[in-house]
C-alpha cells in the first residue's frame, strides 16, 4: 500500500478479506442473500494502524459469530443509520490519499466511500492482495493438496457409474454426493458433466441432462472440492465402452498438450508463453480450432484467480504459483475429451498436486 500510495484499502466479504483477516466466507447461494445494511460488510486496512471492520448485525450473528476480528469491529443494527455509521468510520480513518476498493465490494459501499473521501481518490485494490495470494505457502499447498485428494477420491467413486443408461444429471448428483462424503465443505464451483458442446450433446446443465447415455460415448467431468478454505479444480474423460482408435489418438494429443504446458511452467516464463506451449501439440496435430479456451487459470482460495494462463496474460510465473492445466479437444458431431489438474510452479516445471492417473479410462 505504501509503494502504491494507498492510504486505505476496503475489502468486502471475499477471499481477499478471508486471506487477511480469517473472516470465513459463506457457501454461495443461487441468487443473492441480503441483509439490511448488507452493503457495509467489509474491512478497512491501512499501512500504519489496525484494521477496522464493519458488519451488519445479521452477518455478525449468523455468519461470523465465532470470528475474532483482528482489529476494531463496528456492528450495524437494522434500525441504525447505516450510511451515517459508514461515513463516520471512513472519516475517522483520516484518508488523505488514494482509497483502494476490492472487486467484491457492493456498489452502494463504493458510492458512499466516494461521497465521504471524494470520488477522485478511489481506485481498484484487489491487485494489492492478489500479489500476496498468487504465491502459495507450504501450508496453503497442503490445504490445496487435501482438496485435490477429495476430488480424486470422488472421481474414483464415480467412474464405475459411467454405464449405458445413466444420465448426466445422475452423474452430477453422484459427484456432489461423493465430494461431501469425502470431506469437501461444498463444491468449489458448479459441477459440470457433459459429452460435448453440440446442441444435442448430453449435458447436466441443459435440457439433455436426463437423456440416457449410450455406449460408445466419452463423458467429461469438471468439478472441484473445498477443504480448509482452498479449492481444487479437477477434470477427466471416461469412455463408456471400449474407446476406438481415433478417440485414443486424439486423447494422446491432448495428454501431450498437458505435459507441454506443465514442462513450460518454470519461474520467469510468461503466462502467455506457457499457454502457447500447451496449445502447440494440438495445433501441430491440426486440431487447434477445437481447443477453444486457455490452458488454465490461477487457483487458491477462489476457483479462478489471476494470473490466467492465456494468450493475453504477460505475468511472469513465480515459484509457488498454482494454476490449472486443462486442455480439451471438442470435435463437433464426433466426440470430446478433456483433462484437468492443478500444478504448482517450481524450478523444474509444473508439479501436479495430485496423483490421479492421466490415461483414458473406460467402463
Amino acid at each position: 500500500m505504501r509503494e502504491e500510495g494507498v492510504d486505505l484499502l476496503f475489502l468486502g466479504l471475499s477471499a481477499d478479506l478471508e486471506y487477511l483477516s480469517g473472516a470465513e466466507r459463506g457457501i454461495p447461494n443461487f441468487g443473492e442473500s441480503s441483509y439490511a445494511h448488507g452493503w457495509v460488510a467489509g474491512g478497512f486496512f491501512r499501512p500504519d494502524g489496525d484494521p477496522v471492520f464493519v458488519l451488519p448485525r445479521m452477518a455478525r450473528r449468523f455468519e461470523l459469530s465465532q470470528w475474532e476480528a483482528p482489529g476494531e469491529l463496528v456492528v450495524v443494527n437494522e434500525t441504525d443509520d447505516g450510511p451515517a455509521i459508514f461515513e463516520r468510520v471512513v472519516r475517522g480513518l483520516n484518508s488523505n490519499a488514494a482509497v483502494a476498493v476490492g472487486n467484491r465490494v457492493w456498489a452502494e459501499a463504493v458510492l458512499n466511500l466516494g461521497r465521504s473521501v471524494g470520488f477522485e481518490k478511489l481506485q481498484t485494490g484487489s491487485q494489492l492482495v492478489n500479489e500476496l495470494r498468487r504465491v502459495k505457502s507450504p501450508e496453503e499447498l497442503d490445504a490445496m493438496s487435501r482438496a485435490v485428494d477429495v476430488a480424486e477420491k470422488t472421481m474414483a467413486a464415480v467412474t464405475p457409474k459411467v454405464v449405458p443408461g445413466v444420465t448426466m444429471a445422475e452423474l452430477n448428483e453422484e459427484v456432489e454426493h461423493q465430494l461431501l462424503a469425502h470431506g469437501s465443505r461444498t463444491p468449489s464451483f458448479a459441477t459440470h458433466t457433459f459429452t460435448g458442446m453440440d446442441p444435442d450433446s448430453l449435458d447436466a446443465t441443459r435440457e439433455t441432462a436426463h437423456e440416457p447415455l449410450r455406449e460408445g460415448t466419452a463423458v467429461m467431468f469438471d468439478f472441484g472440492a473445498v477443504v480448509d478454505g482452498y479449492c481444487s479444480d479437477f477434470g477427466r474423460t471416461i469412455y463408456c465402452g471400449e474407446p476406438p482408435a481415433d478417440v485414443r489418438e486424439v486423447y494422446a494429443v491432448m495428454l501431450a498438450a498437458q505435459e507441454a504446458g506443465r514442462d513450460a511452467s518454470v519461474p520467469g516464463a510468461l503466462a502467455r508463453e506457457v499457454n502457447a506451449a500447451c496449445r502447440a501439440p494440438i495445433e501441430e496435430a491440426g486440431l487447434g480450432e477445437y481447443f477453444g479456451h486457455r490452458m488454465g487459470h490461477g487457483i487458491g482460495m477462489d476457483i479462478h484467480e489471476k494470473p490466467f494462463i492465456s494468450a493475453e496474460d504477460e505475468t511472469p510465473l513465480e515459484p509457488g504459483m498454482t494454476f490449472t492445466d486443462e486442455p480439451s479437444i471438442i470435435l463437433p458431431g464426433r466426440f470430446s475429451v478433456r483433462i484437468e489438474d492443478i500444478v504448482v510452479c517450481e524450478d523444474s516445471g509444473g508439479r501436479k498436486l495430485g496423483s490421479y492417473p492421466a490415461e483414458l479410462a473406460n467402463t
